[in-house]
């Protein structure tokens, strides 16, 4: 795993650095210059480009993963493989965006409260979705070789410091909205520029085509993954977006808006598990390639221990502290979403701990099981939608949210274990669970303070004390124990 502690303690850095601006763009800088329904115009435009270049790439970033250990071969270029993973996505690009202009009227009768504002920038969405695409491709070729950190420097930090500035310029005067939205699409057209910059300054910018890319690997082969890949991640893409676009359509923008602050909120426990997975995506491609099963096995159980640990800590405290967080914002109408954080928080505490079962399975030679899966999810996700976001509004769409990462994870993890005997779940896990529920409620019950900052200050430290001391008093998370006999015995030095 030293690789992948490497690597991931990298992107770690960089995640929470990136998880402090995004803070203060969501808590202080975005929540002052824009409006509840001008948030939820920016969350629906960006949820829609994410779905449309999905749809576009043809499952190819998954393609560059998997297939890229077969290719690798920097003296030859790579036998031309970064022409293909960018060509036939560009392909599909084109298709898509035949499909997303002639299909304007039918999308725009979904808005009718908000039609107008829509179609203003309807046009728009596809040249954000093409960056996106190339993003994503760019990243997953990084992946492949193991150049992580840039990618993930310029998606978490850069990205954030750009889009603050913009959202300040439109608060100061300098811009209009429209000139705001232009600048937001701006910021990440760049991101995706930037990478194909920094491939060339490492010398991976191999873009002359090379008959050998067809020698390499089957065209066929390849072609095929990618169709079941795209059908595969269509449902992870959904169930990441279309909350957002059926409160905006069944509800209004502003409370599109508000969801995607509370949607924002929760996506600080899953740091950790992305920053390994960025890393652990190709090393299970290569332990599949070496048919090294016990040595998955093993980094199976480790990761999910790890992701179990920190995800519990950072659900509590944020769950703890959202009266603080959410007075922060100083716009009292996106407080309504502070149930729907702690329904979401309880979804992804839940993915973290079933662990890396998504990824095992998109990576095994049976991958075209987890089709069936992830049809049936985003169908699910979508009526769950449909049915809870009238009836209960906001905490509709997380609950429906809930519902299907519930699903989809204990379908994956039934899978991996029946197929190859692997399943991450430990009496430790338990022990961890039962830690935290612990500590939570000893935070729980210190009373509160005519201050809300000293409030969170003294929960804070009460978890952390209580969380931490038990878990190295049990010896529950091995891995955390070694970490600070390391740090301790440095200090010694």
């Amino acid at each position: 795993m030293g690789i992948v502690l490497r690597q991931g303690l990298r992107n770690t850095v960089i995640s929470y650095i990136g998880l402090a601006l995004g803070f203060v763009n969501t808590a202080f800088v975005v929540p002052r210059f824009l409006a509840a329904h001008e948030l939820g115009l920016t969350s629906t435009l960006l949820a829609m480009a994410t779905i449309y270049a999905q749809l576009s790439g043809l499952g190819f970033a998954s393609v560059g993963i998997k297939f890229f250990p077969y290719f690798r071969n920097r003296e030859a270029g790579h036998q031309g493989f970064l022409p293909l993973l960018l060509g036939v996505p560009l392909l599909g690009f084109g298709l898509v965006t035949v499909l997303f202009l002639g299909g304007k009227p039918l999308v725009l009768n979904f808005y009718e409260t908000d039609q107008a504002l829509i179609s203003s920038y309807y046009g728009w969405v596809g040249v954000l979705a093409l960056f996106v695409m190339l993003y994503s491709l760019q990243d997953a070729y990084l992946k492949g070789l193991y150049h992580t950190a840039f990618s993930s420097f310029v998606q978490e930090i850069l990205l954030r410091v750009l889009q603050a500035g913009a959202a300040v310029l439109y608060g100061l005067g300098y811009f209009s909205f429209h000139g705001y939205i232009l600048a937001y699409i701006g910021t990440m057209s760049g991101i995706a520029l930037l990478l194909t910059v920094y491939l060339g300054v490492i010398g991976e910018l191999h873009i002359r085509p090379n008959r050998a890319v067809l020698q390499v690997q089957p065209l066929r082969n390849i072609l095929s993954f990618g169709g079941f890949a795209l059908l595969a991640n269509i449902s992870a893409t959904v169930i990441m977006n279309i909350d957002t676009i059926m409160v905006g359509s069944q509800l209004n923008l502003a409370a599109a808006g508000v969801y995607s602050i509370a949607f924002f909120i929760s996506t600080a426990i899953t740091l950790p598990a992305r920053s390994l997975n960025k890393i652990a995506f190709p090393l299970l491609a290569d332990y599949w390639k070496e048919q090294a099963l016990p040595r998955m096995a093993a980094f199976y159980r480790d990761t999910t221990r790890l992701n179990t640990v920190l995800g519990c800590y950072l659900a509590l405290g944020i769950g703890l502290n959202l009266d603080f967080i959410y007075g922060l914002m100083h716009n009292p109408a996106l407080k309504a979403g502070t149930t729907a954080v702690l329904v979401l928080l309880a979804a992804r505490l839940f993915d973290g701990i079933t662990g890396l079962n998504a990824l095992i399975v998109v990576t095994s030679p049976r991958y075209r099981y987890d089709l069936l899966f992830n049809i049936s999810l985003a169908l699910a996700t979508i009526g769950l939608n449909a049915v809870l976001i009238p009836r209960v509004g906001l905490l509709g769409a997380a609950v429906a949210y809930l519902l299907a990462i519930v699903c989809i994870n204990l379908a994956r993890t039934w899978f991996v274990w029946h197929s190859y005997r692997m399943q991450p779940l430990t009496w430790r896990i338990a022990l961890i669970v039962g830690i935290a529920a612990v500590a939570g409620v000893a935070a729980w019950l210190v009373p509160e303070f005519p201050s809300a900052f000293l409030t969170m200050l003294v929960r804070s430290a009460v978890l952390t004390a209580l969380y931490s001391a038990l878990i190295l008093l049990t010896k529950s998370a091995p891995e955390v124990s070694a970490l600070l006999g390391r740090i301790l015995a440095r200090k010694r030095q």
